[in-house]
C-alpha cells in the first residue's frame, strides 16, 4: 500500500468506523482524501437505525457504472408489474459491441436473455449489455424515475455508454450523492421496493460482482458478505457502492466516489479498500 494511504488508513483506523466520532471519522477521510486529490465522497448507512455518516454526502459525482445496479433494478420492477420476464430474448448486433463488453461480445449475431444481460451488467459491468437493457424501457430518464420511485430525489441517468463516462466536474449529469446511493440501496435492497423475489434476484446478481476485487471487496473477511457495483470513468473517477452483511449483525450500506484527482487507477483502488476495511475494522 503506497505510503501517504497507510498513514492515512492509521487515522482512520484511531477514529473507528461505529456510526459515532463523525468529525473524527470526517477528519480521516480528508487525510485519505489528501493522498489522491480530488474529491472523495463517502457514505455509511447504519440499515437498522438510518444513520449516516461520511464525507461530502450530498456533493454530486458521476456514477460511472455504478448505475448499472439501478438498471437492471428498473428491469425487475417492471418484471413485477407483469410488464417484461428475464426470460425474453433479446439479439445482439456488432453495433451494440462497444470497449469492455465480455459477455456480449461472445454473442454477436445471437442473443441473450434480459436476465444475462443483468447479471453480465452487474457482475461483469458489461457496456453493451448496459445500452441494451436500457433501450428495453426507453433509455436513461427510466433509471431516474426509478430512482424517483425509490425516494432518491438526487440521482440522475441523462446518457448510455460510453458517454455517461465524461466526469466532467460541476457537470450534474449522470450523477448522484453518496447520501443519496447509500439510501436507495437500502430502499431497493433491504426495502419493499422490488417484489421479494426481485429483491433476492437483485441481491445475487450483485453478490456475483467480479469488478471490486480490489476495492470494496478486497480482503473481505470469512463470514462477510458484499452485493456490490463499481463504476470507473475520466477525470480520475472510480468509485464502488454496495450492502455489507456483517456475521451476526444488521447490514451496512456503503458507497465510495471519487473523482477529480490524477493519481493512478491503484491508488485510487487502495482508497476504496482502505474505507472498506477501516469501516470493517469498527464494525
Amino acid at each position: 500500500m503506497d505510503r501517504r494511504i497507510f498513514n492515512a488508513a492509521a487515522g482512520l483506523a484511531l477514529a473507528g468506523w461505529s456510526l459515532g466520532a463523525s468529525a473524527q471519522k470526517t477528519s480521516g477521510l480528508a487525510d485519505l482524501e489528501r493522498t489522491v486529490g480530488g474529491r472523495l465522497g463517502v457514505a455509511v448507512l447504519d440499515s437498522a437505525t438510518g444513520g449516516l455518516t461520511g464525507r461530502r454526502l450530498d456533493e454530486r459525482f458521476p456514477m460511472c457504472s455504478t448505475f448499472k445496479w439501478l438498471a437492471a433494478a428498473k428491469v425487475l420492477q417492471r418484471v413485477d408489474a407483469g410488464e417484461e420476464s428475464l426470460e425474453r430474448q433479446l439479439p445482439v448486433s456488432a453495433a451494440d459491441i462497444l470497449d469492455h463488453s465480455p459477455t456480449t461480445g461472445k454473442h454477436v449475431g445471437g442473443s441473450l436473455s434480459l436476465g444475462e444481460l443483468c447479471d453480465a451488467t452487474i457482475a461483469l459491468s458489461d457496456n453493451a449489455a448496459a445500452n441494451l437493457i436500457l433501450a428495453t424501457y426507453g433509455g436513461p430518464a427510466a433509471v431516474t424515475a426509478f430512482a424517483r420511485s425509490a425516494g432518491d430525489p438526487a440521482t440522475r441517468l441523462d446518457r448510455t455508454e460510453p458517454a455517461l463516462n465524461e466526469s466532467r466536474e460541476g457537470d450534474p449529469r449522470d450523477t448522484t450523492t453518496p447520501a443519496a446511493m447509500a439510501r436507495t440501496l437500502r430502499a431497493v435492497l433491504l426495502g419493499d421496493v422490488l417484489k421479494p423475489a426481485s429483491r433476492q434476484q437483485l441481491t445475487a446478481w450483485m453478490l456475483g460482482t467480479q469488478t471490486s476485487g480490489e476495492r470494496l471487496r478486497k480482503d473481505l473477511p470469512a463470514g462477510w458478505r458484499l452485493a456490490d457495483k463499481t463504476g470507473t470513468g475520466s477525470n480520475g473517477s472510480a468509485n464502488d457502492v454496495g450492502v455489507f452483511w456483517p456475521p451476526g449483525r444488521p447490514p451496512v450500506v456503503v458507497a465510495v466516489y471519487l473523482t477529480g484527482g490524477k493519481a493512478p487507477l491503484e491508488r485510487r483502488n487502495a482508497v476504496i479498500a482502505t474505507v472498506a476495511a477501516r469501516f470493517r475494522a469498527g464494525a
